[in-house]
């Protein structure tokens, strides 16, 4: 069949005839590539403390270059590739983290710390918002799967990073993470064959889009359902960047304080947290595809707060249990926030992944100066105890609008 006989929605039914798994898996390990390049920072925490004397404020402030960096440019990159996407902007990013890590590594003080993580943030916010429309052009019908197939390398490669830490990182130190340069250039090889599919991807899009009237998505998007749906998922990804945020930067040392544990030790924490947080990232988006992404959203949050509130007073063998709980509960809804903003406001999908992403890279920025500053004030057990009530927020979901008020807001768009 040409191009030209297609009718109004074969574009869309093309995109969902069937689901790409070769470049699912693929660029799900890239991000995983990508992300354990950037747990590098967290995991030189302890020993850049250690061999630089820098306080809790001064990582706070190398956290936060990282993650502004990201949030500031990843919706920004997404809206332009909204409007002309670049499939060989993905292995142009990690070119750019692999410079940064290799400044990293040789890196003499705090301001060269800084600009190096500057590059890898960089590199993040270009890769993100279109390695997630590669998802979602991959996806087919089962945009749920896809989005927790990309969002789970993500977080497999952050839960990394405690064994970046014990295993490279301690017996190395801060030249240890030169060896992340191959890791890189691994990446870049694979983001070439992705570009590829990508580019050929796009032709296929471009030559249906003829056939096609175009959506003004204008008066939908700038609704006031539409507006004061985006504000409660900026709360929602507040609070789960802001406590996740708490302990995979700063648990590590409340477990060294209160358990009494060496760095290495101290990272089994982290590393069941993180490790969790991506079992949840996966399971999140098959839940969603058949309890709705609303539902999902909602749990994740309120069935985190008891077990939250409850981390700080139990011993070392309960809370990591406790921390293996929450990872898994709380990050349930990560891929799925990225999936709901998307069909909140459809035909803008890069802009809705940078926005939500790039928010939860930019909540956790923040979190990370905020909290360190307010460790050095208050204390490790004070912040703890805390940040425990974020995820009580999470009750903001039941003002959402439902997954079938979405699916109807869609029906109006195409009709």
């Amino acid at each position: 069949m040409s191009t030209a006989s297609i009718p109004k929605k074969s574009a869309s039914v093309q995109q969902e005839s069937g689901t790409v798994y070769n470049i699912l898996f693929i660029i799900g390990f890239c991000h995983l590539l990508n992300d354990s390049i950037q747990s590098v920072i967290p995991a030189m925490f302890p020993i850049l403390e250690d061999s630089m004397g820098l306080t809790f404020t001064q990582l706070g402030l190398i956290a936060f270059a990282l993650n502004m960096v990201s949030s500031v440019m990843q919706p920004l990159v997404g809206l332009y590739t909204d409007k002309k996407p670049m499939p060989y902007a993905l292995p142009i990013g990690l070119t750019s983290s692999m410079l940064g890590i290799l400044g990293l590594a040789f890196a003499p003080s705090f301001i060269t710390i800084l600009l190096s993580v500057i590059f890898i943030g960089l590199g993040s916010a270009i890769f993100h918002p279109e390695g997630s429309r590669v998802a979602y052009l991959a996806a087919g019908n089962r945009r749920g799967l896809a989005q927790s197939i990309y969002q789970v390398g993500g977080n497999s490669g952050q839960a990394l990073a405690p064994l970046i830490t014990a295993l490279i990182l301690v017996p190395l130190g801060q030249f240890g993470s030169i060896w992340f340069t191959v890791v890189a250039a691994l990446a870049v090889g694979f983001l070439i064959y992705i570009a590829n599919w990508y580019s050929a991807k796009l032709k296929i899009i471009e030559a249906t889009k003829k056939a096609k009237p175009k959506i003004n998505n204008t008066a939908k998007s700038l609704s006031k359902a539409i507006r004061n749906a985006l504000i409660i998922i900026i709360f929602l990804i507040f609070a789960r960047s802001w406590y996740v945020s708490a302990i995979s930067n700063f648990y590590a040392f409340y477990a060294i304080e209160k358990y009494e544990l060496t760095i290495a030790s101290s990272q089994i924490y982290i590393f069941t947290f993180l490790l969790m947080g991506a079992i949840g990232t996966f399971l999140g988006g098959p839940l969603a595809d058949r309890f709705g992404k609303r539902m999902v959203i909602l749990i994740s949050l309120l069935a985190t707060a008891p077990l939250t509130l409850l981390l700080p007073f139990v011993g070392s063998t309960l809370s990591l249990i406790i921390l293996a709980l929450i990872g898994i509960i709380l990050m349930s809804s990560f891929s799925v926030t990225v999936v709901y903003a998307q069909e909140l406001v459809p035909g803008k999908i890069g802009t809705m992944s940078g926005l939500t992403v790039g928010l939860a890279f930019g909540m956790g920025a923040i979190g990370s100066v905020a909290l360190g500053a307010l460790i050095d004030l208050v204390g490790l057990t004070t912040t703890m105890i805390g940040v425990a009530l974020l995820p009580i927020l999470g009750a903001l979901a039941f003002l959402l609008p439902t997954d079938r008020k979405l699916q109807e807001w869609q029906q109006i768009d195409e009709s």
